[in-house]
């Protein structure tokens, strides 16, 4: 099983965004421990997938270790780790994509600490 992480700020903005619609989303999230291969995949940066799960016109970003989410054994996946890093709706969408690739490049995936 893999390990789902949400920044808190991303956090805080889902709660204050969505109040009691937030639960759905954060089960849509952890739903990823169980099937990490969700999501639509955006690019990669040094080995880290970008990827996105969608909630309406709602876009939520995360990244995880390419090479770790290409394995199908599932006993393998408990060292997976899936951070939860940004959303946006549609009229953002590049916009943020290109920010969290622009910050991988430059950190790496410690540049996405809370």
């Amino acid at each position: 099983m893999a390990r789902v992480e949400i920044l808190r700020t991303l956090k805080d903005e889902i709660l204050r965004k969505f109040k009691g619609e937030s639960k759905k989303i954060f089960k849509l999230m952890h739903s990823l421990e169980e099937s990490p291969q969700k999501g639509r995949l955006l690019g990669q940066v040094g080995g880290i997938v970008i990827k996105e799960l969608k909630y309406g016109s709602f876009r939520f970003y995360f990244i995880t270790d390419g090479q770790k989410l290409k394995i199908v054994d599932k006993s393998h996946l408990i060292e997976l780790l899936i951070k939860f890093v940004r959303m946006s709706d549609k009229k953002d969408q590049q916009q943020t994509i290109n920010e969290i690739k622009k910050i991988l490049q430059q950190f790496g995936s410690r540049g996405f600490i809370d």
